[in-house]
C-alpha cells in the first residue's frame, strides 16, 4: 500500500523508493566533512544529485557523528542558509530538508527555501521546533536516539551494548510518542516520516534487528526513512573489521535494499547514483517478481 508525504504545499508519493541526497556543509561530518566549502560547491553537488535521480536534498550544518561537538544556532544558520539560497537561486526545485535540532535554524532555513525539518532528536531538544513545523506546514523527520552525539559511540565500539528489552518495540513506542507530540503541535501524520535512528544508540546487532522489524514501525506517519549510508555498523558487517567510511558503499547498498524490502521508502544517502540504481532494481524485483535467469 502506498502513502504520500505532504509538506509545504507539496506531496511526494511513497509508491516507490525515494532518495534523499546528503549535502553536509560541515567541516567534521564523518564521511563528507569539509567537502562543500562554499555555495558554488553545494550548487554543483545539488545539480549532480538531481541529475542522478535524487528526490530530495538534505542539508546539515552540524555533524551528528558520535563524539561531535555541538554547533550553535548562529553558526548553523551561517552554514546552511547561503547553501539553500544558492540552490534556489540556481533554479533547483527539489524539496530541501534542513538537518537540525534547533527551531531558529529551521526557521531561517525555511525562510531561505527549505520545506522539511530533519530532527535527529525527534523534536525533543527544542520544544519550539514542532510548533514551527505545525505553523509553517513543514515536513518533519523524527528520529529515535538514546543520547546526543557528544555522549554516544560508534555502533561497533560500545564497551557494553545499549540496553533494550526489545529494541524494535522500544523504538516504536518512543517514535509514537514523538509523532503524538508533533500532532499536538499541529503537524499532521501525513507530514511526518519516522526514522529508527540506525547507528544512534544501537549496537551492530540492534541495528540489524531494527531493519528486520521495520514492519512494526509502519503506520506511525507517512513512512519510514532509512539512513544507514556509510555508517560503522555497515562496515563491521560487510568487511568484518574496523573500516573507513570510504570502504562501505557495497554494504550500504545491501542495507538499503533490505530496508526497502522491510518497508522503508525514503533513503538518506551519500551516493545518489549507485544507491538509486540499486533501489530501482530492487523495487522492480519486488513489484514484478524475479524474472529468472533463463537463457
Amino acid at each position: 500500500m502506498s502513502s504520500t508525504w505532504t509538506f509545504a504545499g507539496r506531496s511526494l508519493a511513497l509508491d516507490r523508493p525515494r532518495v534523499m541526497a546528503i549535502l553536509n556543509v560541515t567541516p567534521d561530518s564523518f564521511f563528507d566533512g569539509g567537502v562543500f566549502t562554499g555555495p558554488e560547491a553545494v550548487v554543483k553537488a545539488a545539480r549532480r544529485a538531481q541529475e542522478e535521480g535524487a528526490d530530495l536534498l538534505d542539508i546539515g550544518g552540524e555533524s551528528t557523528r558520535p563524539g561531535a561537538q555541538r554547533v550553535g544556532a548562529d553558526e548553523q544558520i551561517r552554514r546552511v542558509v547561503p547553501a539553500i539560497q544558492a540552490i534556489r537561486a540556481a533554479g533547483i526545485g527539489l524539496p530541501i530538508s534542513v538537518d537540525t535540532t534547533r527551531a531558529a535554524v529551521a526557521q531561517a532555513a525555511a525562510a531561505a527555501g527549505a520545506e522539511i525539518i530533519n530532527d535527529v532528536s525527534g523534536g525533543e531538544e527544542d520544544p519550539d521546533l514542532l510548533a514551527l513545523a505545525g505553523e509553517r506546514g513543514l515536513g518533519l523527520v523524527l528520529m529515535h536516539r538514546l543520547s546526543p552525539p557528544e555522549r554516544d559511540s560508534y555502533s561497533d565500539r560500545y564497551a557494553e551494548a545499549p540496553r533494550y528489552a526489545d529494541v524494535v518495540d522500544e523504538v516504536r513506542a518512543s517514535l509514537a510518542r514523538r509523532v503524538a507530540a508533533a500532532s499536538a503541535a499541529g503537524v499532521p501524520g501525513s507530514a511526518v516520516l519516522v526514522d529508527p535512528g540506525l547507528g544512534f544508540g544501537k549496537s551492530v546487532e540492534q541495528n540489524v534487528e531494527l531493519v528486520r522489524g521495520t514492519g512494526r514501525l509502519l503506520g506511525l506517519g507517512a513512512g519510514v526513512l532509512s539512513a544507514a549510508s556509510r555508517k560503522s555498523f555497515v562496515g563491521r558487517l560487510s568487511l568484518g573489521r574496523d573500516s573507513q567510511p570510504g570502504e562501505r558503499l557495497a554494504g550500504s547498498i545491501a542495507f538499503s535494499l533490505m530496508h526497502l524490502k522491510a518497508g522503508a521508502r525514503v533513503f538518506r544517502v551519500h551516493d545518489v547514483g549507485e544507491q538509486g540504481r540499486a533501489l530501482r532494481v530492487g523495487w522492480l524485483l519486488m513489484e514484478t517478481g524475479d524474472p529468472g535467469m533463463g537463457g
